[in-house]
């Protein structure tokens, strides 16, 4: 471990780790050693310190920080994510009482400013110019589609400010279980499918991945005819409190109205396993606070940070 132990690998979580990383073909260079650079991200992540400013044991800071952009933007951090999770999976221990939820992170000033790409233009017969489809916005290598703005890199305005939303589902044991950053003025209940259509964890040897969990649980701000909809046709058991006003609406229809949804109250009680995930998450000050100008490298952060929580469990 480094020095001050802040957020880099034990030995026991570099071995469960180190298989699923990228290797060298041989024909672009070599990777600078995996592990140190590895712990310089985490580093980071852990404490927010400024790229420039990892200590120098990390190696140079350029490299630490075009390593998390790279496998941020090609989905390494993702597919690194889902690896250890299907060992985990694979040993019985993914409980799949899955719990949905969001949390507001505050935007640092350092996080506005993301340079808009570039609109190229090219010399056609005749002396005209004029862009070429599918070449424009390319400014920048191996960035997924994005940018037009705060929004396109997933900030906005709520009543916390310039801030960014994560939304998540977590396991029976408080590990994140998918991931989704979206401006901060976005509704909750808009990312309750996608949130869910996201968990994927692999099978070791044959079969496909498994995609439904055992049952869903959700505070109020999910209760609504969609995203109830959405789990029946599933199969998915449910837990989500109904809200006043919709209770008074099919009050008021009298029967056509229908009947109550069901409720499990014992079972809600677990929804603070959502919670929890949360509360790790935000351990690592790089999530609690957003530093990042890109909406994919912060989700790359959070993704790492959801790496070591799943490692450490």
């Amino acid at each position: 471990m480094g020095l001050d132990g802040r957020g880099v690998l034990s030995d026991a979580e570099w071995e469960r780790l180190r298989p699923f990383l990228p290797v060298s073909n041989g024909r672009c260079g070599r990777w600078r050693d995996h592990r140190q650079v590895i712990d310089g991200i985490l580093h980071r992540v852990r404490t927010g310190v400024h790229w420039r400013d990892l200590p120098e044991r990390f190696g140079p800071w350029k490299t630490v920080y075009e390593r998390h952009r790279l496998w941020s933007a090609d989905g390494t951090w993702e597919r690194l994510l889902q690896l250890v999770r299907a060992g985990v999976d694979a040993a019985g221990e993914i409980d799949w009482d899955v719990a949905v939820d969001s949390t507001i992170v505050r935007a640092h000033q350092h996080a506005a400013g993301a340079r808009r790409p570039a609109a190229r233009t090219y010399r056609v017969k005749g002396g005209r110019s004029s862009g070429t489809p599918g070449r424009n916005g390319m400014a920048e290598s191996c960035r997924p589609a994005g940018g037009g703005g705060a929004g396109g890199e997933g900030l906005g305005r709520s009543r916390g400010g310039f801030t960014s939303k994560i939304h998540l589902s977590a396991d029976g044991r408080c590990r994140p279980l998918s991931l989704i950053v979206t401006p901060g003025q976005r509704a909750d209940c808009t990312q309750f499918v996608p949130v869910l259509e996201k968990i994927r964890v692999p099978r070791q040897g044959v079969g496909r991945p498994r995609k439904k969990p055992d049952s869903v649980t959700a505070d109020k701000a999910y209760s609504n005819g969609p995203c109830r909809e959405f789990l029946r046709r599933r199969g998915v058991r449910h837990t989500i409190p109904e809200r006043a006003d919709s209770q008074a609406a099919r009050l008021r229809k009298g029967s056509r109205g229908g009947r109550p949804p069901g409720f499990d109250e014992a079972r809600y009680k677990k929804r603070n396993t959502v919670e929890r995930a949360i509360n790790k998450l935000k351990n690592s000050r790089a999530v609690a606070t957003r530093y990042d100008k890109r909406g994919y490298v912060f989700l790359g952060t959070v993704t790492a940070a959801a790496l070591v929580i799943w490692l450490r469990a």
